[in-house]
């Protein structure tokens, strides 16, 4: 009986599906010590290609005007 391997995504699979969806990364993290902040960090990072950008920025322009 031979196992069965999960398949996985090749790199260009998962670059493609990231161009084609878009991705957004959020992140928010805070160090502090004995209640003292030491450091702060706010990241804010998204991603896609130019027509999903189009696409969403079509729309929020539209909810700009209706409002």
């Amino acid at each position: 009986m031979s196992a069965a391997r999960p398949s996985t995504a090749s790199l260009v699979e998962v670059v493609d599906r990231i161009l084609n969806k878009g991705v957004v990364v959020d992140l928010w993290a805070r160090l502090s010590v004995a209640g003292i902040e030491i450091i702060t960090v706010e990241v804010r990072l998204t991603g896609g290609s130019v027509e999903t950008f189009l696409h969403y920025a079509r729309t929020v322009t539209e909810l700009d005007i209706a409002e």
